[in-house]
């Protein structure tokens, strides 16, 4: 087969149909055919990749978004991605806009950063590059080899806010909890509304699990070596377990439209206890705005349920069927930035016009 006239191919690395949607829409923004590749699994469940066309001396992009089976989709990418450094491919760039385990990026009691053994074993596939959206913390992308394009949401869910809501100058950016605040203020100031925080106990944020700290317990090994002292005043005194205070939110929303803000909404249940709380407090609409939408389990029914008015997430993640579960879910399409990511870099023009208006705390 002879070189296509754009000098790049685009792959999609999904077995599911659901899955290749997004990369349907990048490739006709972008004007080309998505390339010709099965991906599927054996009877075993081992993932089988079959690239259909040359790929030599090529530069390919790799779309792959993340389903509720997300260790099938890595398998299915480092797969397809070892098939095209194979098959001599010049350049593999990964298009990961929810990059998973992002969360597991902290030392945990015992754990491992699993972020930073995932972006090992890409870089041992045959990544060269990866762009992905909205990482669940920027230094992320100090665990990479090669470059990171870590795009954003907010633009489109701006836009959203400003066309969508009704009366959206009377609504106020609402952090969940104090860790949040950072992302919520970038929103808030952008649209010049106000900014309220919840902090309390109803709260359970990252840094308050465990990381290790703390392990063995804190008690004087009166059996140790006889220079080592712990500073504790008595043989017994053990370390206080840290206490919230109630549960409190900072800033008035009384009368108003409250917009919860956060980059990913999964377990819903922190969300709808924030709602009921700025229900409590006078907030007459709720909306919550996330650009990954991973809404597992029950997530659908208890949104559906609670007085959370509408969640806006981005197609980064496939979720058709929460929507058809929960009508309040709303999709915002982020194919444009994406397609435009992948131009801009195989042109070799810069990334800087993607990133205008883009604050450091977003």
């Amino acid at each position: 087969m002879n070189v296509p006239k754009t000098g790049y191919r685009v792959f999609s690395a999904n077995s599911t149909a659901a899955c290749t949607e997004l990369a349907k829409k990048i490739t006709e923004r972008l004007g080309v055919e998505l390339g010709k590749s099965v991906v599927y699994q054996e009877s075993n469940r081992e993932t089988r990749v079959d690239v259909k066309e040359s790929v030599r001396g090529q530069t390919i992009f790799i779309i792959q978004t993340i389903p509720r089976d997300v260790n099938t989709a890595i398998m299915e990418l480092l797969v397809m991605a070892y098939a095209l450094k194979t098959s001599c491919a010049k350049n593999i760039i990964g298009v990961i806009p929810y990059f998973p385990y992002s969360k597991q990026c902290k030392m945990r009691k015992r754990g491992s950063i699993v972020c930073k053994l995932l972006a090992s074993m890409l870089a041992k596939a045959g990544l060269s590059h990866i762009i992905t959206m909205d990482l669940h913390q920027k230094e992320i992308q100090g665990f990479f080899s090669f470059p990171v394009d870590n795009l954003r949401a907010s633009p489109f869910l701006l836009q959203y806010i400003q066309e969508e809501i009704p009366d959206y100058r009377n609504a106020i950016i609402v952090a969940k909890s104090p860790a949040a605040a950072k992302r919520a203020q970038s929103y808030a100031e952008r649209l010049r509304l106000g900014l309220a925080v919840i902090h309390g106990e109803a709260q359970c944020a990252e840094s308050d699990m465990a990381d290790g700290r703390h392990s063995p317990p804190c008690v004087r090994n009166t059996s140790g070596h006889p220079g080592l002292e712990l500073p504790y005043s008595s043989p017994h005194e053990v370390m206080m377990a840290k206490e919230k205070p109630p549960i409190t939110v900072v800033g008035d929303v009384g009368g108003r439209i409250a917009i919860i803000v956060d980059d990913i909404i999964d377990d819903v249940e922190d969300y709808i206890a924030s709602a009921d709380i700025l229900k409590e407090r006078g907030a007459y609409k709720i909306y919550i705005m996330a650009t990954h939408g991973l809404l597992s389990a029950d997530a659908p029914r208890l949104i559906e349920e609670s007085a959370i008015d509408e969640v806006v997430v981005t197609n980064t993640v496939p979720h058709e069927v929460q929507k058809l579960q929960c009508p309040k879910i709303k999709t915002v399409d982020v194919s444009m930035i994406l397609a435009e990511a992948i131009r801009r870099i195989h042109n070799g023009e810069s990334m800087a016009y993607l990133f205008r208006n883009i604050t450091v705390d977003d």
